[in-house]
C-alpha cells in the first residue's frame, strides 16, 4: 500500500460519525471491556483500518494478536465464502464434519512432538484453557494446578483461577476455582529474587522443589503447570531459555503435566509456528486460539492421544470447531507455512533492533524483548530505579492513536507490538517514526510538567 494512503486522520478523533455510535455504546453495551481510545472500526484491509469517519490507521495490533495474516486477506475472505455458501454450521458436540477432522489431523501433525494428538475444539482462548485445566483434573485425578504471577489465562471462571494479572479480572469474583496455586515468572528485567540472570540458577524453579514440594503442596497432588511460553497480557515477558527446559523437567520429574497457553504466542507469531519451538518444548497440553483462524472465533486444546481420554460427555461445545471457522483455520495455516512465519521472524528483528536503538537513545525505554512480532517495550521513571511508568505509556498509546498509529499497552507500563504477520519494512518504519515522535511529546511534556 502507498504511504500516502496511511495512516491519514481526516477528522478530530473521534470524528462526528465516532461520536455518535459512542454515546450509543454508552447508553447499550456492558462497559466491562476496557477499550484504550476512541476507535469506531467500519473495515480494514491489510494492515489498515478505516474507522466510520474515513480515518486510516497502521494496525500493530492485529485485534490483539487475531488477524495474523492480515486485515480481510483475500484467500481468507474466498475460503469463507466458500464455505459459507456449502454449511455455516454443524455442531461438533453431536455430528462429523470433514473439515473438524481435517483441522484435528493438521494441528496433531504441526503441533510439537512426533507423537500422535487430539484436538477438542471451542471458540476462545479461555475455552481452550477451560478445557485443558478440565482435562488436566480428569486424566491425573489430581486436584492442584500451579500457574504464575501476572499470567492471563482469560476471564471465565475456570481460566480467571488461573489468572493473576490485573486485580480487577478477579475482584468481586470469589471464590474462584479452588487448589491454584501462583508463583513467580521469570520476569528477569525484575527478578522477584532479586538475582542476575547469570547468577540466580533459575530460582523461580528451584524454589517449587526445594520449597513449595515441601512445606505447602504435594507434587503427587499437582495435576499440571500451566504455563504462558511468552507471558502476553503481563507484559510480553520473554523468560531465558533455561526457564521453560528446567520447568518441563520439573514436570517430568513428578509426573505433571506441562500445559503450555500459546492462545497468543501461537500461530506463526514468534517467527516459529508455536513459541514453545524456540525452547525445545513439547507441551502436553497446548492451547490455542486468537491467530488460528484469521478472526473467526475457535480454539483448540491440543493433547497427546494418551492424555485426551476423557469419555463422551465429559466435554463438549455447540458451536466449536464451527465449519467456516475451520475452513478459515486451514487456509490460515497455509498462508503462516507459505511465508508469513519466516517474514514475522524477518521483520521480527528489524523491529527489535530499532527498537532497541531507541532504548539507547531514550531513558524512558527501560527493557525491549520479545520474538518476531510478538515484541514488547517496557517505560520506566528512571533507569535507577526501574519504576513502572503507566502514564507515560497510556500518553505514548492515545498520541499515537492521533497521529494514526494503533498501539496496545500490556503489564503495568509496556507497549505491546504485535502487528500482522504480513508488516513490512516499509509498515515498521513507518510505526518506529510515530513512536519515537510520540516519545519525544511525552518526554517534553513531563520535564515541563
Amino acid at each position: 500500500m502507498s504511504m500516502k494512503n496511511y495512516p491519514c486522520i481526516r477528522t478530530k478523533l473521534p470524528g462526528p460519525h465516532a461520536t455518535r455510535y459512542l454515546e450509543k455504546e454508552n447508553k447499550f453495551v456492558s462497559p466491562s471491556s476496557t477499550k484504550g481510545y476512541p476507535l469506531v472500526i467500519k473495515s480494514a484491509k491489510g494492515m489498515v483500518v478505516t474507522d466510520v469517519d474515513n480515518n486510516t490507521f497502521l494496525d500493530f495490533t492485529a485485534g490483539i494478536a487475531v488477524c495474523n495474516t492480515g486485515h480481510n486477506h483475500d484467500q481468507i475472505v474466498s475460503a469463507i465464502n466458500s464455505q459459507a455458501e456449502t454449511l455455516v454450521h454443524m455442531s461438533g458436540a453431536d455430528f462429523y464434519n470433514p473439515l473438524h477432522i481435517e483441522l484435528a489431523e493438521k494441528l496433531s501433525a504441526i503441533c510439537p512432538g512426533t507423537h500422535t494428538k487430539k484436538a477438542f475444539f471451542g471458540n476462545s482462548g479461555a475455552e481452550s484453557v477451560e478445557a485443558a485445566f478440565k482435562l488436566a483434573r480428569y486424566h491425573t485425578r489430581r486436584p492442584i494446578a500451579i500457574a504464575f504471577y501476572n499470567a492471563f489465562h482469560g476471564r471465565t471462571m475456570g481460566a480467571l483461577s488461573l489468572t493473576a494479572s490485573k486485580l480487577n479480572q478477579r475482584k468481586h469474583f470469589l471464590p474462584l476455582i479452588p487448589e491454584v496455586v501462583h508463583i513467580p515468572y521469570a520476569y528477569c528485567y525484575r527478578c522477584h529474587y532479586g538475582l542476575a540472570p547469570d547468577t540466580c540458577h533459575m530460582a523461580c524453579v528451584t524454589w517449587i522443589r526445594e520449597e513449595l514440594f515441601k512445606t505447602k503442596v504435594s507434587p503427587d497432588d499437582v495435576a499440571a503447570i500451566f504455563v504462558e511460553i511468552i507471558q502476553g497480557e503481563g507484559g510480553y515477558i520473554v523468560p531465558p531459555k533455561e526457564f521453560h527446559k528446567a520447568l518441563y523437567q520439573l514436570t517430568r520429574d513428578y509426573n505433571i503435566l506441562y500445559v503450555a497457553d500459546e492462545v497468543q504466542s501461537g500461530m506463526g507469531r514468534t517467527g516459529k509456528m508455536f513459541a514453545s519451538e524456540h525452547f525445545d518444548i513439547i507441551p502436553d497440553i497446548i492451547t490455542l486460539a486468537k491467530g488460528i483462524a484469521s478472526g473467526l472465533p475457535l480454539s483448540a486444546t491440543v493433547a497427546r492421544e494418551e492424555i485426551m481420554n476423557w469419555a463422551p460427555g465429559s466435554h463438549a461445545s455447540t458451536f466449536g470447531g464451527n465449519p467456516v471457522s475451520c475452513q478459515a483455520a486451514l487456509t490460515t495455516i497455509k498462508l503462516l507455512e507459505n511465508g508469513l512465519i519466516e517474514n514475522a521472524a524477518k521483520q521480527g528483528a528489524y523491529l527489535i533492533q530499532e527498537l532497541k536503538k531507541l532504548e539507547r537513545t531514550y531513558p524512558i525505554i527501560g527493557d525491549v524483548r520479545g520474538l518476531g512480532l510478538m515484541l514488547a517495550v517496557e517505560l520506566i521513571k528512571d533507569r535507577e530505579t526501574k519504576a513502572y511508568a503507566p502514564e507515560e505509556r497510556d500518553t505514548i498509546v492515545q498520541k499515537a492513536f492521533s497521529k494514526g498509529l494503533l498501539l496496545l499497552g500490556c503489564g503495568r507500563s509496556a507497549i505491546r507490538f504485535c502487528p500482522p504477520l504480513i508488516l513490512s519494512k516499509d509498515d515498521a518504519d513507518v510505526a518506529l517514526s510515530i513512536l519515537e515522535e510520540c516519545i519525544k511529546e511525552t518526554l517534553n511534556y513531563r520535564q515541563v510538567k
